[in-house]
């Protein structure tokens, strides 16, 4: 029996359909990424599973005995405890033991012929505190709270004045020292700096014992963490085997077979329309009437539906004023600061740094290192403590942040896009078709390019600042945490229009990101500073993943079952049975000896055939075994070749 099950589950928000009919089930020890498009239901799947939302149909079945632990994204704490009465918490049976035990003492006090009654119930109590790990609870609450980012000093501190963020790391640190049977978390990472995410790798990597299934856009974590993907698309939930990059290579493959034979069946649809109209009149009217009441019968058990898009991003941007070829240049920088306690801390330490046009640079560092305050200080808007900034010429800078500028509220998305060229790029233009372009880019369709911007999520207005910016002609972009509020597909779409320009990407001008996103940093800069807190800053020339080879030693190798996942799949130039057809063909066709009427009878059962392997592919099962996939693809591949073989045999036949 899985751990947890859930069969049938649908859902819907008014009129749009967010789980139909999705099933899916938990074994113990499985470590589970959910991905998806904001609001594919990815949360309400994750919330329906832990029992706090009820779908509008469908079960969930928790095995019995066994617990299930929820990370909302926003999470309550119960004002009067600190922060390590919070953690505390955790261990609410334990404590209840401990009171037991102390009042088993008080009454052996006055025992009498009680005492050996009340001996045997404090070895029972002692034996269970014991198998519990009582005597290690002020250790393992350490060990969480610090590797979620909390200091000593803040273990005293009363939850009421924690920030949004804080509340989120000791909730998660509550539920991981709770150690349930299945932990569902939303989002973990969301207020964790690049070392709590690591930490976190490792702790449900190395030494959570339950399961895990995990929502999250932290790409890194879903490579490092999971063996299995299940993604939430058009009300559907689909099921992949392996990390995250098995699975957009499956996808991928599974996209491209989607849309081969939706293109297939709509060229055979195209191919018997034009037959129907060129005969409907003449000689051959009979069989064209045949011919329509078949595609008639085809179009109604067509099963196949318009994949989702394959879309590729190749923005057309309007061009900045080419900088200056140094654009910051910073010697011996220090700045620090007196807190309200009277310490000083200090941020950062004779950093010196030059910054040359066109680079792209990601600062790094735990949370209130100075990152923010360190750009600041580079385009002198903070005075330094020590040392000198000087700026490039012929700068013209764009800087997005968490914190939203005033949108005017009536503007369409597409009326968004437009004002801003007009307003930051004298003498150019953005047609309304570019800036549909853009707009469908960072994910937006056509109908929800209409919307004004008082319509938009938070998430949605980060894409529009950031398509304005890239838009707005600035050759210096800083970006503050720019996919805090992005999923993995708007992530992408940003990391491929920063790109370098010989690798694709759309934006020419030099960028500075502050980033916990360690995949997006990877892609996009290939230099760092990395600050560490304590006042240090280190300049390192290459990419994060270069920086993590330099600092760790070899991680060590994945097991049997995951580095099977991982492994790509083999593929050849050409499938063996479409090759011998073409070979053959190109001698005599296999068919000739047929009759015509014999031809169409072929064709139709070849046709039935090919239409039963798209079924098989659309399933989204199919793709867990991936050489049942990969025997379908050649079976079909074979089928259409047959196919079309026959039809050219058939033309020959009516000439």
């Amino acid at each position: 029996m899985p751990l947890l099950a859930a069969t049938n589950i649908s859902h819907a928000f008014g009129d749009m359909v967010i789980l139909d009919g999705v099933s899916l089930s938990i074994e113990d020890g499985e470590r589970v990424g959910l991905v998806g498009r904001n609001g594919a239901g990815k949360s309400t799947l994750l919330k329906a599973m832990a029992g706090l939302f009820k779908p509008d149909s469908g079960q969930v079945v928790l095995q019995r005995g066994a617990r299930a632990a929820y990370l909302m994204q926003d999470p309550v704490c119960v004002p009067g405890r600190t922060v390590k009465d919070e953690a505390e918490m955790a261990f609410a049976d334990l404590h209840a033991l401990h009171e037991e035990l102390h009042a088993v003492f008080d009454a052996m006090g006055e025992a009498g012929e009680e005492l050996p009654r009340l001996m045997r119930r404090q070895e029972e109590i002692e034996r269970r505190i014991e198998a519990m790990g009582g005597m290690a609870i002020d250790h393992k609450i350490g060990e969480v709270l610090h590797g979620l980012g909390f200091t000593d000093e803040q273990f005293g501190l009363p939850v009421e004045v924690l920030s949004g963020g804080q509340r989120s790391r000791l909730a998660l640190a509550r539920i991981l020292l709770e150690e349930p049977n299945v932990l569902l978390l939303d989002e973990p990472t969301n207020h964790l700096d690049i070392a709590g995410r690591e930490w976190l790798e490792r702790f449900l990597r190395d030494e959570f014992k339950g399961a895990v299934v995990v929502v999250s856009h932290d790409r890194y974590l879903l490579d490092r963490l999971v063996n299995r993907i299940m993604e939430t698309e058009q009300g559907r939930l689909i099921d992949y085997p392996g990390n995250y990059e098995a699975f957009r290579k499956l996808r991928a493959e599974r996209r491209l077979a989607q849309w081969r034979a939706y293109e297939n069946q709509q060229t055979q649809f195209r191919k018997e329309e034009e037959y129907i109209r060129k005969y409907k009149a003449g000689q051959r009217a009979k069989q064209a009437r045949g011919r329509e009441t078949k595609l008639e019968r085809l179009k109604e058990q067509s099963t196949l539906e318009r994949p989702m898009e394959l879309s590729t991003l190749r923005l057309s941007l309007p061009k900045a004023e080419r900088s200056g070829d140094l654009v910051v240049t910073a010697r011996e920088l220090s700045k620090g600061y007196t807190d309200e306690e009277g310490a000083r801390k200090q941020l950062f330490t004779e950093l010196t740094v030059t910054i040359a046009r066109g680079e792209r640079w990601g600062i790094i560092g735990p949370n209130g290192a100075g990152k923010t305050t360190l750009v600041r200080t580079l385009l002198g808007q903070v005075e330094p403590d020590a040392g000198a900034v000087r700026l490039g010429s012929k700068l013209s800078i764009g800087y997005y942040s968490q914190m939203h500028e005033n949108l005017n509220p009536s503007l369409t998305i597409v009326d968004y896009l437009q004002g801003i060229v007009r307003k930051e790029c004298p003498g150019q233009a953005m047609s309304e078709q570019s800036a549909r372009d853009l707009a469908g880019a960072f994910l937006f369709s056509g109908a929800e390019q209409e919307k004004t911007l008082d319509m938009l999520s938070g998430g949605e207005r980060s894409r529009v600042m950031l398509a304005g910016l890239m838009a707005s002609a600035k050759n210096l972009l800083i970006l503050d945490e720019p996919t805090n509020h992005l999923d993995i597909p708007s992530s992408e779409r940003l990391e491929t229009a920063l790109a370098l320009p010989e690798k694709g990407g759309s934006y020419e001008g030099t960028l500075i990101v502050i980033s916990h996103d360690r995949a997006f940093l990877d892609a996009t800069c290939d230099h760092l500073i990395v600050l560490d807190g304590q006042g240090g800053a280190e300049v390192f020339p290459g990419r994060y993943s270069q920086l993590e080879q330099t600092k760790r030693a070899p991680a060590p190798s994945a097991s049997p079952a995951r580095a099977e996942a991982r492994k790509p799949v083999a593929r050849t130039d050409e499938k063996p049975a479409a090759k011998a057809i073409k070979s053959e063909a190109k001698v005599k066709s296999r068919f000739s000896w047929m009759r015509a009427e014999q031809i169409e009878e072929r064709m139709s059962d070849v046709e039935r055939s090919v239409r039963a392997v798209d079924a098989e592919l659309d399933d989204p099962d199919v793709w867990r075994d991936i050489e049942r996939a990969n025997g379908l693809t050649e079976k079909r591949d074979a089928l259409k070749a047959e196919l079309e073989e026959l039809e050219g045999e058939w033309l020959r036949k009516m000439e």
